[in-house]
């Protein structure tokens, strides 16, 4: 039975890897902060219906704790490190960004101290679609440049890449970097639109939209994306012999074991349309408050996903309309309304 480890097990996305992985005979360790972010309650209920299973393992600590992390890394031995634990959320990094310097650059540090220490099989970090900054031209392609990053948050996803670049290099770590785009349904983050919109929508209280609704993401369904990780942790980079080596849809690096994969539907939803599905399913119009642009927010996202394809077989398919659907009967459910 090969080991898993997850950082951010009780996240969002943490959560759903780990349940996936768990039923197709893994065996999960988790690594979570608790951080208070958003509701503890809901990363406690997470990691609960995990610890049912016996094969999960979860334990509470900050990446930042080095020699926390690195005695359970050293304890539990994984074959494979999947890194989702991070300090989330574009808007707050506006307001606190020392929170992504300590937990996004110096706990992924730890994070890839320990693999190279133990020589894991595969290495797998999250990154984000926000990387992609100003740049303009779409759907979003991992070969093409990004140094237009408009968050500080987004600095520290791209500056991960680039520190676990080194290490590949320096240390034959197989590496693969993995960019999400606006992923949403159950168990998801109170912070996120889709659980501030049904909330608001539910309770009858105004919802903020912002650039008056000229907006558009490629929202992702979450078990499409864990799909696509679990699919990818099979398919660790190989450093080429040349570049020559390297497909033409490939983002392999020519002088590491090393790449980035998009992991989005490869399709751009109006917000408005995202808004009409979520009204659809409470039964009741929203209270709508259109705003302006936010400051670092970008008009649009939209996921080239041929190389998930190219690598994997697999790519994310399902409807936003039926997402909406399954996300709105689970927080009716949770929150008994």
């Amino acid at each position: 039975m090969r080991t898993v480890l997850i950082t951010g097990a009780a996240g969002f996305i943490g959560y759903h890897l780990a349940d996936l992985l768990l039923s197709e005979g893994y065996r999960v360790v988790g690594f979570d902060g608790m951080t208070d972010y958003y509701e503890v309650v809901l990363k406690e209920r997470r990691y609960q219906m995990l610890k049912q299973n016996q094969h999960f393992t979860g334990h509470v600590g900050m990446l930042e704790d080095f020699e926390a992390l690195h005695k359970l890394a050293m304890d539990e031995k994984p074959d494979v490190i999947v890194h989702l634990a991070a300090q989330a959320g574009v808007r707050y990094s506006l307001e606190n960004p020392r929170a992504y310097l300590d937990s996004n650059l110096v706990g992924t540090f730890n994070v890839m101290e320990c693999a190279r220490e133990l020589g894991v099989h595969h290495l797998l970090m999250a990154s984000t679609s926000s990387v992609y900054g100003a740049n303009e031209e779409m759907p979003f392609d991992e070969r093409e440049k990004c140094d237009t990053q408009l968050t500080f948050y987004a600095a520290t996803k791209k500056a991960n890449e680039s520190m676990a670049h080194s290490y590949a290099h320096l240390w034959n770590l197989p590496t693969t970097m993995f960019r999400f785009f606006t992923v949403y349904g159950p168990w998801g983050r109170p912070d996120m639109a889709l659980f501030k919109f049904t909330k608001g929508t539910l309770e009858g209280t105004p919802i903020d939209i912002y650039n008056n609704g000229d907006m558009y993401r490629d929202f992702t369904y979450v078990t499409d994306l864990v799909r696509g990780l679990c699919l990818l942790i099979e398919v660790p980079p190989v450093r080429p012999e040349s570049a020559e080596d390297i497909p033409e849809w490939d983002s392999l690096s020519p002088a590491a074991p090393w790449r980035v994969v998009n992991i989005g539907n490869s399709d751009k939803v109006r917000l408005m349309e995202f808004v009409t599905a979520i009204e659809r399913e409470c039964g009741r119009e929203a209270v709508k408050n259109f705003m302006p642009m936010q400051k670092g927010d970008v008009p649009a996202t939209w996921a080239d996903a041929t190389l998930l394809k190219e690598l994997t077989g697999y790519a994310p398919q399902t409807d936003v309309n039926e997402g909406v659907k399954q996300f709105v009967a689970w927080y009716r459910d949770y929150y008994d309304v």
